[in-house]
């Protein structure tokens, strides 16, 4: 078995698979890399161009596509019939759930303001809210929401949940309309899906509280920009987002400038912990690929 790797670390955590050949390559465009029609089990990169997506319909033995992350929008209309393609969902649980927590920190107590007086050198006393007492509502409850849940506890907070189809104590995505005008904290984590993509538009920005947070943590494309944009400017809520449309930010998008926001660029899982489980996840898969046994995290249907 071909097996096509996108760094030399995946490689080396893939070291002595049986009667498999592990090669280091991420498809940046131009002729098709030697081998691609050899290839069986595919890992693109982390960050994938066009090229090393589009290569995947070039792939005849091509059987199994293993992303490195949880959203798999990108890769679904380039998936031949045949082909499995698998996701990293609980990979980056951790080290996204910890990014929201300290964006929400860092938001409600005013870290950003104490940076800027520090960097200018001025004791800048002034009094800060805090998350005790919030409502914080998470839109996208699935595993990275459940994480980020079990790292509020004990701030005294009110967790409300909402997905695309109600379960106990989740509501359903039709209840969102009625939930954010209660919520102080708005955490954005649904995949990416056709209904999805622009969901967080003028009037779900309209129906959120004054001084409420707005927290992306899933993909830039779920929030029309423009209208967020045209929010923050009026200063009537505030918004922390690691994810951006488009992303990344030109240097003179007017998003850098607006009040109220704090930019990561696309940071959440870029951590020592999310790569160790990463990593050791691909070898997994490739094991139970090679030993004939089920994959893990098999995208059929919507997800």
């Amino acid at each position: 078995m071909l097996v096509w790797v996108p760094t030399l670390e995946a490689a080396a955590a893939l070291a002595g698979l049986p009667d498999a050949a592990v090669q280091v390559v991420s498809p940046v465009g131009g002729p098709l890399p030697a081998g691609a029609d050899q290839v069986e089990f595919y890992v693109p990169p982390f960050f994938p161009v066009p090229a090393a997506i589009e290569i995947i319909g070039r792939m005849p033995r091509l059987r199994v596509v293993q992303a490195l992350t949880a959203g798999v929008d990108r890769f679904l209309p380039h998936i031949p019939p045949g082909v499995r393609l698998c996701n990293a969902r609980g990979v980056h649980d951790a080290s996204t759930a910890e990014w929201v927590v300290a964006a929400i920190l860092a938001a409600v107590r005013d870290l950003p303001y104490f940076a800027q007086e520090q960097a200018a050198h001025r004791w800048s006393y002034r009094f800060t809210d805090c998350l005790a007492g919030k409502s914080v509502l998470i839109v996208g409850y699935g595993s990275i929401g459940e994480a980020v849940e079990r790292r509020l506890a004990g701030f005294e907070v009110e967790v409300r949940r909402v997905a695309r189809q109600a379960r106990d104590g989740v509501a359903p995505v039709s209840q969102l309309p009625g939930l954010l005008p209660a919520a102080d904290v708005v955490v954005v984590l649904a995949p990416v899906t056709p209904q999805t993509i622009g969901m967080v538009d003028a009037d779900f920005l309209a129906r959120m509280k004054d001084g409420a947070l707005l927290v992306n943590a899933a993909l830039g494309s779920l929030a029309v920009t423009a209208a967020l944009t045209a929010e923050l400017r009026r200063g009537r809520i505030r918004a922390v987002l690691d994810v951006t449309d488009p992303e990344p930010l030109a240097p003179d998008h007017p998003l850098w400038e607006v009040p109220g926001v704090l930019i990561t660029p696309h940071v959440a899982a870029s951590t020592p912990v999310s790569v160790t489980r990463m990593l050791a996840f691909v070898r997994a898969q490739a094991e139970r690929y090679l030993a004939g046994q089920p994959l893990q995290n098999v995208i059929e249907g919507q997800y």
